[in-house]
């Protein structure tokens, strides 16, 4: 009989479940479950809580951002200009606020964990069978856990092409970035996806000179036209160069910077370089192959509706499984793959609108359809504007850059797309899509008409942009 065999016939486990990786997918998972009842562990491969969404990636980023945006409002507000010097920050200033957010984080969330009996076990795992894994802890010492569903929630990291050095002093990636020590004048940013345009207005806010390269034709294309164009304006407009289309050829560190070879023929030489274009999911060292399952060229698990794999006790959830690769998301993916566990079914599921939140300098967010998707798909509608300079809110903030859009469809005013850029829009999106979400006729461009908002507020804009959206009616 063989060990596979061996383990579907085992009737008692270390647990009833055990989940791999403590990010928001997997703390989903465990808090479900254990809220559920179940005898719950996570592993985690490193010594604190959070997976990289608290440690490299979303809640670092943010952090670094809100400083450098408080900065630039502070230079920009003519009541503290009493003299012709700019208040400037370093990246290794802003990092200790950073740095102060992520231990507020993983105490937090390891009190989660705390609370609610859910065992952490520190080490690499990799699977042994399908309700065995192997913990090896970082003194090589190794021992073995069972269970009778495991859960991967192992996340992603930056994608690393072989032929670049990431070794070398002057080249990182979204996670090294956070270790950088020197006071860089220019940097080149590889890669004009969401962490690209980020990292790109964080370092712009700081003073830094910024060479941003897409290979794309266009920035974040899977956003409204209008609402990227107004970031790509907005970059230009701040003195960021961007080459739209390019692709590298070669990445060369010296020991004063590094020079970036395009295979346009063009070359770049910068103080230091930001390579952030794709991420691969943490599978390669789950041992995979021991239960049969498999990753694909991006290092991702497939699984179905109900986040299962094709191995029936083994579920996924988060960036390991791709799309949409949202912190909100996994958090949510995680929940539902413990229901389906705890139930044997799932009455739930994602929404089919996920809002999209981008922490550049402004802000962007949308959810809903974009008016290239409703002009594509022949759907008649019909746009609302409020630009925020002509909110009062905006002006005494002075943050009067941006805009909030909404698309409604002309003949039953249902909102079918909300598109913000500007300080906030993370915020400000969500009130649209509360009313987006209901049913049997509540989602109707007229709440907003119909309904006093606190004056002054940015929330006003949903009046300002339903009133301009009807006026266009005939």
């Amino acid at each position: 009989m063989t060990e596979k065999n061996k383990s579907k016939k085992r009737t008692t486990y270390d647990y009833d479940a055990i989940v791999i990786g403590t990010g928001p997918g997997g703390e989903g998972a465990a808090m479900y479950l254990a809220k559920s009842g179940k005898r719950v562990a996570a592993i985690e491969r490193y010594k604190s809580v959070g997976g990289g969404c608290t440690h490299w990636g979303t809640i670092p980023s943010k952090a670094l951002r809100h400083s450098v945006s408080r900065l630039i409002e502070f230079n920009e507000n003519p009541l503290f200009q009493m003299d012709d010097q700019l208040t400037r920050l370093t990246f290794s200033q802003i990092l200790k606020h950073a740095a102060g957010v992520i231990r507020k984080q993983v105490k937090l969330r390891a009190g989660f964990y705390d609370r609610n009996l859910v065992k952490i076990h520190q080490g690499e795992a990799r699977f042994i069978d399908a309700h065995t894994l192997e913990v090896a802890d970082e003194d090589g010492s190794c021992y073995n856990l069972t269970a009778e569903t495991i859960v991967i929630a192992s996340g992603s990291r930056p994608y690393r092409p072989p032929q670049v050095d990431f070794h070398h002093s002057r080249i990182y990636d979204s996670d090294t970035i956070l270790s950088l020590a020197h006071e860089p004048k220019h940097i080149i940013i590889y890669g004009a996806g969401v962490i690209g345009c980020e990292y790109a207005s964080i370092f712009r806010g700081l003073g830094v000179r910024v060479d941003l390269v897409n290979t794309r034709d266009r920035l974040l294309s899977f956003m409204d036209a209008e609402i990227s164009d107004s970031l790509s304006y907005h970059f230009w407009n701040s003195g960021m160069t961007i080459r739209h289309g390019e692709e590298f050829a070669q990445i060369e560190g010296h020991d004063d910077g590094v020079v970036l070879h395009l295979q346009s023929g063009k070359k770049m030489k910068a103080d230091c370089f930001l390579f952030a274009n794709g991420r691969t999911g943490n599978t390669e060292m789950l041992n995979l192959a021991a239960i049969g399952l498999e990753a694909d060229s991006r290092g991702l698990v497939k699984v179905n509706a109900r986040y299962q794999t094709s191995i029936d006790n083994i579920y996924a959830v988060g960036d390991v499984i791709g799309y949409p690769s949202l912190a909100s998301a996994a958090y949510d993916q995680g929940r539902l793959a413990g229901e389906a566990i705890v139930k044997g079914n799932l009455d739930g599921h994602l929404i089919a609108d996920i809002p999209v939140g981008i922490y550049t300098i402004p802000e962007m967010s949308s959810v809903g359809k974009t008016e290239q998707e409703l002009t594509n798909a022949k759907i008649p509608y019909e746009v609302g504007r409020a630009q925020f300079k002509h909110l009062a809110r905006a002006q005494i903030a002075n943050t009067s850059v941006g805009s909030l859009k909404l698309l409604f469809h002309r003949d039953t005013l249902e909102i079918l797309g909300i598109h913000c850029f500007g300080e906030r829009a993370a915020e400000i999106v969500h009130i649209g899509q509360a009313i987006m979400m209901q049913a049997n006729g509540g989602n109707n461009l007229n709440y907003f008409v119909h309904t006093t908002f606190n004056y002054p507020t940015m929330a006003e804009a949903y009046r300002v942009a339903a009133l301009n959206g009807l006026n266009r009616l005939f």
